[in-house]
């Protein structure tokens, strides 16, 4: 199978990342598209991120009966913190039967060359990009990529944070069922009422 590999902290999943995905697997050539949670992104703080296991919970029921769409815990598992290249090589060996492609945002794309051994990434994997405004894309390194117009929506995980701490509401941000999750587990409300957090 030809399985696109959508990494990210998801912290929480939003309304955003679902469009993306969902175009994605309309128009690129994938079987599947996995959500490949990083449990810690070594270009991001972990002070803010909620657990691991409960960010793939969030994304699981966001995309509870969508065929084409997976959660993957595949991080969790590999040391922190999280580097493409070595999770990549990590499914490789585990998934030999599968094909795997990177979906990215042209701003990731942009910075490529500070990931870790990121040649062989461009060199082993094609990559789809989506555009995102004010990141454009120079294929300077030759690479496989397909680039989209995926829809986008100005919405950021960092600012559904701020809203659920200023107790406002983050409905048609999430799904209704994230946002329920979200509420009855008293989520991201403060530091001290995560204690499982990174």
């Amino acid at each position: 199978m030809n399985i696109g590999l959508y990494f990210g902290s998801f912290n929480p999943i939003h309304i955003g990342h679902l469009i993306i995905a969902n175009y994605i697997t309309q128009n690129y050539n994938i079987n599947e598209l996995w959500f490949v949670v990083s449990p810690q992104n070594p270009f991001k703080a972990s002070s803010s991120l909620l657990n691991e296991n409960h960010r793939l919970q969030l994304i699981n029921l966001a995309i509870e009966g969508e065929n084409k769409l997976r959660g993957s815990n595949i991080e969790f598992k590999l040391p922190k913190p999280s580097y493409t290249i070595d999770t990549l090589a990590y499914l490789k060996e585990k998934y030999p039967q599968h094909r795997f492609s990177i979906i990215m945002g042209s701003d990731s794309f942009q910075n490529i060359h500070k990931w870790k051994n990121y040649q062989a990434i461009l060199t082993n994997y094609p990559i789809c990009i989506y555009n995102r405004p004010g990141f454009p894309i120079t294929n300077i390194y030759d690479a496989d990529i397909t680039i989209m117009d995926a829809p986008l929506l100005q919405i950021s995980s960092t600012e559904i944070r701020k809203l659920i701490k200023e107790k406002k509401s983050i409905r048609y941000l999430v799904p209704d069922i994230v946002k329920e999750e979200i509420e009855n587990n008293h989520y991201y409300h403060s530091s001290l009422e995560n204690p499982t957090q990174e």
